[in-house]
Parts: C-alpha cells; sequence; structure tokens
C-alpha cells in the first residue's frame, strides 16, 4: 500500500504541476465568487454592517463547501476520465482492488487540495479581514468533515461507473452541498437538532466554526458524535462503491463507455 500511495502522490503533483494554469485559477475564481458576494451584501446592507463573527463563520463553511466539491469531482470525474480514455478496466484488474486504488488516490489528492484550500483560506481572509484561529483543536474536527466527504464521493463515483456521465448530477449536488455546510446546524434546536447531528459532514462542520470563528473549545461528546458521523458515511460510501463495482462487472459495461 505505501508503494501505491507514493505512486499516486507522484502522480497527483506531476498532474498539478503540468495543468498548474487550470489550478491557479480555479484558485482565483473561487476567491472572486466569494469576495464578490461579499462586496454586495457590503453594499445591499449599507457602510454600517459590521459582520463580526458571522463573517468568520461563513467563510468556515464556504471553505469546506469548496474542499468538498474538490474531493467529490476529484473521485467521480477520475472515474469518467479513465472511463473515457480506456484505462479504467486496467485498474479493476492491477493487483489492488478498486477501492483501494481509487482510496488511495484520493487521499494522495488530498494533500494537493489543501494546498489550493489553504490558498484560498488565505485571500479571503486577506480581501475581507477576517480572522480565523487554527487551534489544533480544528485537526480531529476536520478529520470528521474529510471522513463525511469521502463517503459521499464514493457514492457519486459509484453513480459514475454504472452511468459514466454524471456532470449534471454532480452539480446538482453541490448546492446541496453547499446547504450541509454554510447552514449553522450547531444552533439548531428540538427535533432539528438531530437532523443536524444525522446530516453528512454538518456535526464537523458546526465544530470548525465554533472553534475557528467563535473561539470556543472542542467539546468531546460532539466530537464523538461527529467522529461517528463521518465514519459511518465513509463505510456507507465504501459499501456502495463496491456493490455498485460488482453490478457493473456483472452487466460487462466495466470496459465499455
Amino acid at each position: 500500500m505505501t508503494e501505491l500511495f507514493l505512486a499516486e502522490l507522484r502522480r497527483s503533483w506531476i498532474q498539478l504541476l503540468r495543468y498548474s494554469t487550470e489550478a491557479i485559477a480555479g484558485i482565483v475564481i473561487i476567491t472572486v465568487v466569494f469576495y464578490g458576494l461579499f462586496l454586495s451584501t457590503q453594499y445591499i446592507a449599507g457602510p454600517n454592517l459590521q459582520f463580526g463573527e458571522r463573517l468568520d463563520s461563513v467563510i468556515v463553511g464556504y471553505v469546506l463547501w469548496t474542499l468538498a466539491v474538490f474531493i467529490m469531482t476529484d473521485i467521480a470525474g477520475n472515474l469518467q476520465r479513465e472511463a473515457q480514455t480506456g484505462t479504467l478496466e486496467q485498474l479493476f484488474i492491477s493487483p489492488y482492488s478498486a477501492t483501494q486504488v481509487f482510496l488511495t488516490r484520493a487521499i494522495a489528492s488530498l494533500t494537493i487540495q489543501l494546498t489550493l484550500l489553504a490558498s484560498i483560506l488565505g485571500l479571503i481572509m486577506l480581501l475581507t479581514g477576517s480572522r480565523l484561529s487554527f487551534p489544533l483543536a480544528v485537526l480531529p474536527a476536520f478529520i470528521t468533515v474529510l471522513l463525511g466527504a469521502y463517503g459521499l464521493a464514493f457514492v457519486m463515483g459509484s453513480l459514475s461507473l454504472l452511468l459514466k456521465q454524471v456532470q449534471q448530477l454532480l452539480g446538482i449536488f453541490q448546492f446541496a452541498l453547499l446547504f450541509l455546510l454554510a447552514v449553522p446546524s450547531e444552533s439548531w434546536t428540538g427535533s432539528l437538532k438531530l437532523l443536524g447531528l444525522l446530516l453528512p459532514m454538518a456535526p464537523g462542520a458546526g465544530l470548525l466554526r465554533q472553534v475557528m470563528a467563535q473561539g470556543q473549545p472542542l467539546e468531546p461528546i460532539p466530537l464523538l458524535l461527529a467522529m461517528v458521523n463521518g465514519a459511518l458515511y465513509l463505510t456507507f460510501g465504501l459499501v456502495i462503491f463496491r456493490l455498485a463495482e460488482r453490478e457493473t462487472k456483472r452487466r460487462g459495461k466495466l470496459g465499455g463507455y
């Protein structure tokens, strides 16, 4: 597995260097879109508007949404590209299982995604004057979001494996992700509180907003619930991917497009 990870890591960095213009353009576009929304809100609300920690919370949600979109399109997009170039079947007959290959590839490409994410976050903080906190408590809360994001990514990868073309579905799903990560579900009460704990990535995103934007300490019980949430969605995504792999092989559609 170490050899596979190093190979995928090398592959990801080579692609970044060869297509660096696209990566830079993505950073600029994502940053400009958020800054445009920020300026529009300032103009509508007037000069006396004070965002305070609400701006910080919105930034956390927006950056997490960007990361989730990166992860989602990475796995599903990889499957589509492999199918288009005719190399998908080769991955499924390699010494490693398809789940191992795509999970390792996703973890390897995460290094690049985090680099792009850090650049986007730094630019947004510079333009808006936001001051987010980055204590060590950010790391476990961030991991819970990653688990849920990869779980959903493998579900979308399963659809890509079966249907081959899922661009429109991915586009629609991005808006659902924005709701999951931007809405402050941690402030919900009653039955909505339970719903917030069941939604994918929502508990982890709430913890990150509390720690980074509001400066609150990381509570162990909410962290445990967020970790369970992420682990369950990751397990669900991997199981669905294995079932989709078997169904694709049964239909004889693995090598076709």
